[in-house]
């Protein structure tokens, strides 16, 4: 499958900043699972720095914009060719250990309930692989997907007592229930295409990675029930949905920031 994609993120002040710098998280991860035609980042006004991969083998630009700033537009644009791998992540080249993503964040801090709900999953099991799959489908049943309901700042914890939120509460419960039963589990940003399926679905998108040894890292999308296919477009990976924020940055002043983001996908037919 071939996708296009046509991302446009704003950020507005309501008054000038003396400057910005950002870190984007912004480009298609090099796996098996896809190819990357064509693809372009730029920021309006924007002086592009260093970039360099990071230690979970994925892009990372930095960006500074001169003062006075009154806005910040970065847009996305590109095409990629897609692969089914049945969510495996193969010829995916990294640094850091699984066993580094045992650590705990606050989005992912593991309460009573996420410890039972991780431990009654997996319970039965035949293997690894049977036990990672449980552990999705347990998240999947526990939090129903209902957007508007949490925020950026949602715990795992928070969603699971709540029973609703959105593809960035269940990333966050199934790697607090994967790290609850000693399976390292990971935060994954990308982009979803959204089929005519009647399945929920954002354009922007979070799903969680588990590691099984053996196998290396499997996606799992409880959002959608599934494992990451040929729809699916991997820009990169973190403990959590802050650390694998497609876009970061610090701006230097007063004001409120207002958001407003635009996420196109579109298949070409081959």
């Amino acid at each position: 499958m071939i996708l296009t994609v046509n991302h446009v993120t704003t950020y507005d002040y309501d008054a000038p900043m003396g400057a910005a710098v950002q870190s984007l998280r912004l480009f298609p991860s090099r796996f098996d699972g896809q190819r990357t035609i064509d693809w372009s980042v730029s920021v309006e006004g924007g002086v592009k720095g260093g970039a360099f991969r990071d230690g979970a083998g994925d892009r990372v630009e930095g960006w500074s914009i001169r003062p006075p700033v009154e806005a910040v537009t970065v847009t996305v644009t590109g095409q990629v060719e897609t692969f089914d791998t049945s969510g495996v992540l193969r010829g995916h080249r990294e640094l850091v250990h699984p066993m580094a993503y045992l650590r705990e964040t606050v989005a992912t801090w593991i309460d009573d309930a996420l410890q039972e709900l991780g431990e009654s999953a997996v319970e039965g099991a035949s293997d690894m692989l049977d036990r990672a799959h449980r552990l999705s489908s347990a998240v999947a049943e526990a939090i129903a997907y209902k957007p508007g309901v949490t925020h950026t700042h949602t715990t795992a914890a928070e969603a699971l007592t709540q029973g609703e939120g959105v593809c960035q509460d269940h990333a966050h419960a199934l790697i607090a229930a994967a790290r609850a039963v000693d399976m390292p589990a990971r935060y994954v940003s990308g982009y979803l295409f959204a089929t005519e399926d009647g399945a929920p679905h954002e354009a922007a998108h979070a799903w969680a990675e588990i590691w099984v040894e053996g196998i290396g890292w499997i996606g799992f999308d409880p959002a959608n029930a599934c494992c990451p296919d040929e729809r699916y477009i991997r820009l990169g990976s973190g403990l959590d949905a802050r650390e694998a924020a497609p876009i970061r940055g610090i701006t230097q002043g007063a004001g409120e920031e207002r958001l407003d983001v635009t996420v196109a996908l579109e298949q070409l037919q081959q």
